[in-house]
């Protein structure tokens, strides 16, 4: 391996100077709060797409609504679990959904009957005949960093 005597002596200089070592950028969503929300998305069948998170207040009036989510984000999907993060307002009550936009249309695409991507939600409430409720899909953030799993459902119409 190739040592440079002059690399020591670049670093005290860049020091020296006032000059800074770059920071990672932050892998969350949103400005930094002191709660910070990480889903990890599990069940994921292939790299396709992008995964889509959407956090909503517990307010059975905003959840699943338009323009009731706090944040809505996306990174590409990665089997077999895809890791997302957030920053929220702050402790307090939520509820979240996810989908594996397969195309990247930036759309939950869905028949007049039935999803037509991959979807969960936080909880992983029991599905009858449409979304689940915010209280089904309710869970708690204390402040600090939460974690919460989602196992994503593929509907019938998908191979794999």
């Amino acid at each position: 391996m190739f040592r440079s005597p002059l690399f020591p002596a670049a670093l005290l200089f860049v020091f020296a100077a006032g000059g800074a070592v770059p920071a990672l950028a932050d892998p969350c969503q949103g400005q930094p709060t002191g709660a910070k929300l990480t889903i990890i998305v599990d069940g994921v069948r292939n790299d396709q797409g992008l995964m889509t998170a959407t956090v909503y207040p517990a307010e059975a009036g905003r959840f699943l609504k338009a323009k009731g989510e706090i944040a809505v984000w996306r990174v590409p999907a990665k089997a077999p679990s895809t890791e997302m993060c957030a920053w929220l307002p702050g402790p307090g009550a939520y509820a979240a959904a996810v989908y594996d936009d397969l195309n990247s249309n930036r759309r939950f695409d869905h028949s007049a009957i039935a999803p037509q991507e991959p979807y969960g939600f936080s909880n992983d409430p029991r599905l009858f005949l449409g979304p689940p409720s915010a209280s089904a899909a309710r869970f708690t953030v204390e402040g600090g960093e939460t974690t919460i799993h989602i196992r994503l459902r593929y509907p019938s119409n998908i191979p794999g």
